[in-house]
């Protein structure tokens, strides 16, 4: 049987990527920067990438990575999740890389494992795994057409396009024009990409390289919102022992303790459910299985978890200085990434053949 339970290597990768974030993405710091020009923190990124060695840990050591398995990247996204990290880890050293991957892209994967490019896949954050998504026109040998939705184009240096040929084109950002598009979430901001004309070099066929590129972002969404709905879930009862009213902690009126009991129970499962999807795609077991359970459980749980900060933080929490919007703002949009709830419920009734009547 599987071993969900965290290894020593795991717990100490955690306590590595929880260590520098509490020094470099305290919730002040994401608040300003969402106020700000530049949402995303390329200096985070950098210690991430380059630093640590975080951006690789899907690329074989072959070809500059570090090896790793999706396992100890579901902790680090846990861990970004939990402080609303502004940085392109899922968009890049998960969904572009596992794309590479499949390609065979091994000049590419080089550079955004060592973390000198950030790569994007150019597909809509709204798509499923093996939903249909927009390509774009070759003429000439160029790239014409619009990408809408795309997740953190703007920190982008490399776009992989999928074409109507069929091909997955390796574009320069440089070489498209990015407009922001409003987005619910301030630290994954989005862009509709405008290829005009672009040059783009052929790395593979777009289909296997996209399908397995957005089940790899599913499986690993999960591992996001676990952290986010963990912190929430945590921040949430540290506010109520401390908080009183009628002389006594809020904490420990019975009402909110049965709310906040069932909260835990919700998030407990859906740390069950993340870390069989980040097992499944490290052994490739039943992995369309374990993702959309994962994804059919996650949004909901982490859009409660987000809420009920939110409410029970009272008055505080719907301010703006206090970080628990950035945390709902985020579940919400984790909830339609990569495929809605629902769509991975479908999904799976297809595959275990459970059809509706």
């Amino acid at each position: 049987m599987t071993d969900l339970l965290y290894s020593e290597e795991e717990e100490a990768l955690r306590a590595v990527v929880r260590d520098l974030l509490t020094d470099h993405c305290d919730a002040a710091s994401v608040i300003a920067r969402t106020e700000s020009d530049s949402p995303h923190d390329l200096s985070l990124w950098k210690s991430l990438a380059d630093g640590m060695g975080l951006a690789g840990l899907l690329v074989p050591e072959a070809q500059g990575g570090q090896g790793a398995t999706h396992r100890e990247v579901a902790v680090v996204l846990e861990e970004l999740g939990r402080a609303v990290a502004p940085v392109p880890y899922l968009t890049s050293a998960v969904v572009a890389t596992e794309a590479l991957l499949e390609c065979g892209a091994e000049d590419l994967l080089a550079e955004l494992a060592s973390g000198r490019r950030i790569g994007v896949l150019a597909v809509s954050l709204s798509v499923a795994p093996g939903a249909v998504h927009k390509a774009v026109r070759l003429e000439n040998g160029s790239l014409h057409g619009e990408l809408t939705g795309i997740a953190d184009a703007a920190a982008a240096d490399v776009l992989l396009v999928p074409g109507e040929d069929g091909g997955l084109y390796a574009v320069d950002a440089g070489a498209v024009t990015l407009v922001p598009q409003v987005s619910l979430d301030l630290t994954r901001p989005l862009a509709r990409v405008v290829l005009d004309g672009a040059a783009g070099r052929r790395i593979g066929d777009a289909a296997p390289a996209v399908r397995r590129a957005l089940r790899a972002g599913a499986g690993m969404l999960a591992s996001e919102q676990l952290g986010l709905a963990d912190w929430t879930l945590t921040e949430t009862v540290r506010y109520l022992k401390e908080r009183k009213q009628f002389n006594r902690p809020v904490g420990g009126f019975q009402a909110l303790k049965h709310r906040l009991a069932q909260l835990w129970l919700e998030v407990v499962g859906l740390r069950a459910a993340a870390r069989n999807a980040a097992d499944a795609l490290t052994t490739g077991e039943d992995t369309e299985v374990a993702v959309a359970v994962a994804q059919a459980c996650a949004a909901s749980v982490a859009v409660h978890a987000a809420e009920e900060a939110v409410q029970l933080h009272g008055g505080i929490g719907m301010t703006w200085e206090h970080p628990a919007h950035l945390y709902l703002k985020r579940a919400k949009a984790d909830s339609i990434a990569y495929g809605t709830a629902g769509a991975h419920r479908e999904a799976l009734a297809e595959l275990v053949d459970l059809r509706a009547p």
